[in-house]
């Protein structure tokens, strides 16, 4: 898959998800897993995604702190299902390259093909919520403006990943750069390792 594929999925569950609007609607995944990366892309983005408007709700000024807590809690699984989905996106592309030949002098990416998909994930939301402020009719000229160019700087930004991205795996796919999948080996989810959590046992 080229990044342009990545972007027109995330951008078709964003906008999936923008019919209802709401974060307790349910998840159905139209991908299933003999089409494994959209099935781990469409996931993917489809927690982005939540997560941002959980990220929204949780900011409002007169939110009642217990509802607060408890969003606060749906936030920290979403953040760790985040980070999941990334790491088996790895795994993937890791099987998918497993065979090829490194050659002789390639390198290591400073990050893995997975994180580059989710900036790139995070950028779809950015572009769309942009773009409604962009266009929002109750929204001062002024501000209008300031988002237009917002939202252009967000798409050069999306146009050079994207081709970051492609250029990424196309040298992992002949060998010119290499990949390691590393856990994130989270502490503070575990109760074994984190120690507010281990002293109270």
């Amino acid at each position: 898959m080229k990044a342009t594929e990545f972007n027109n999925l995330f951008d078709t569950v964003i906008s999936k998800y923008h019919k209802l609007d709401t974060v307790d609607q349910p998840f159905t995944n139209p991908h299933n897993k003999t089409d494994l990366i959209n099935h781990l892309l469409y996931r993917k983005s489809w927690i982005d995604t939540v997560q941002w408007h959980y990220e929204d709700i949780i900011r409002l000024p007169d939110i009642n702190p217990v509802e607060a807590l408890t969003l606060k809690r749906k936030i920290d699984a979403s953040n760790q299902d985040r980070t999941d989905m990334v790491e088996y996106i790895d795994s993937y592309y890791l099987n998918t390259f497993k065979d090829v030949t490194i050659q002789p002098g390639a390198k290591i990416n400073t990050e893995s093909p997975a994180w580059a998909i989710d900036r790139l994930s995070i950028l779809a939301l950015k572009i769309y919520h942009m773009r409604e402020e962009a266009t929002r009719e109750t929204a001062s000229e002024e501000h209008r403006a300031n988002c237009q160019s917002k939202l252009a700087v967000l798409l050069e930004q999306r146009s050079d990943l994207s081709s970051a991205i492609d250029d990424l795996l196309g040298d992992i796919s002949q060998g010119k750069k290499y990949m390691k999948v590393y856990k994130q080996m989270k502490m503070y989810n575990d109760d074994e390792l984190n120690p507010m959590l281990y002293k109270k046992k």
